[in-house]
């Protein structure tokens, strides 16, 4: 049964259309679509991403109990820095794409989509490590966009500046509109964005204020078709769309976060195999041999309407450019592999803004 957020009070006064993502009520649409898209791209977008898990690891060598278990390589981490990657499981295939932040050596801040992220953290603790679950007790927000700064900033007690909070960074000393924030800089949308972590008891304080802020910059809520639309675009991930447990990191576009000169780590076995055959086997094909199959696709905004979609590809045919038939029905439909991402491909939006 999907559970409610702290924000789902609010959101239900706004919209009739709702989805389960990853075990709570998140909603499809709150305006329209078109809206929400436009808002993120030329302002700024507020979303509800509580259902993201939440988990503390702390005690002496927690950096390094870690280490082994995301493919990451976050014995190099400071204070402050987070790493993106994945979680495999003992077999080397996806459990969760995560991110790792580093309080302190002894005090490690993890976030991914997945129960059994805290399932794998708890059986291979060892003495001293504690291992602590708090998903509903801090729920957080996404302020993306290109005004997201600018808005937050209006209420912030802290500079948000690029060079005082550059990208991929956390901050633990930010309060917005006087309410204490875990704030990082990254988000699912390729804009520069920030996710805004709160207490639960002032989670609809927080809300609301950055509603008041927002609004007179165009910022909209923004619902999960929206968010397809960045994601795709953006060339980002999800679970159960692009991996499921039957697929290796290198499978789903995550090879490049897969540190095998680290030493030991959780799965590395399989991953040490590169993957690749696994995903063929679907809807598209090259000279009439089927090659691979469309995890998703939309109509991009960013392309004119035209279709985008992400992938599972024979390793050899993966190149852009190369010419591919999509069966549609009864219909093969010609398409070509594209540089991925589409939108802002070096991330210039998010990383220099």
């Amino acid at each position: 049964m999907s559970k409610e957020t702290a924000f789902y009070p609010r959101l239900q006064e706004l919209t009739e259309g709702w989805m389960d993502l990853f075990g709570y009520w998140a909603p499809t649409e709150v305006t329209n679509t078109e809206e929400e898209y436009r808002a993120v791209r030329e302002a700024a977008g507020l979303m509800d991403f509580t259902m993201l898990r939440k988990v503390d690891i702390e005690g002496e060598g927690a950096q390094d109990f870690v280490n082994t278990i995301v493919t990451r390589d976050v014995s190099e981490l400071t204070p402050g820095r987070i790493a993106y990657g994945a979680l495999t499981d003992e077999n080397g295939k996806m459990v969760d794409d995560c991110t790792s932040m580093m309080r302190s050596p002894d005090r490690i801040r993890f976030c991914g989509a997945n129960d059994r992220d805290y399932e794998i953290f708890t059986e291979k603790a060892p003495d001293g490590i504690t291992v602590r679950e708090f998903t509903d007790a801090m729920p957080h927000l996404c302020l993306q966009g290109p005004k997201s700064r600018d808005i937050l900033q209006t209420i912030a007690n802290q500079d948000l500046s690029n060079e005082d909070f550059p990208y991929y960074t956390f901050r633990e000393d930010v309060e917005i509109a006087g309410i204490p924030i875990f704030m990082t800089r990254l988000g699912y949308t390729a804009e520069l964005g920030y996710e805004l972590w709160v207490d639960r008891n002032r989670a609809l304080e927080l809300w609301d204020a950055l509603l008041e802020a927002g609004e007179p910059s165009g910022m909209k809520l923004i619902g999960m078709v929206a968010l397809d639309l960045f994601r795709i675009e953006g060339g980002f991930i999800i679970g159960g769309v692009e991996y499921d447990p039957t697929v290796s990191p290198y499978e789903c576009g995550l090879g490049w976060s897969v540190d095998l000169d680290k030493g030991d780590f959780q799965g590395p076995s399989v991953v040490l195999q590169r993957g690749g055959d696994e995903a063929s086997g679907g809807a598209i094909s090259v000279d009439g041999e089927e090659v691979g199959l469309v995890t998703q696709a939309v109509e991009s905004p960013y392309l004119n309407g035209q279709t985008l979609g992400l992938a599972k590809i024979r390793k050899d045919l993966k190149e852009p450019g190369q010419r591919i038939q999509v069966r549609l029905g009864d219909d093969e439909v010609p398409g070509e592999v594209v540089e991925h991402p589409v939108y802002d491909k070096e991330r210039k939006r998010a990383k220099e803004s």
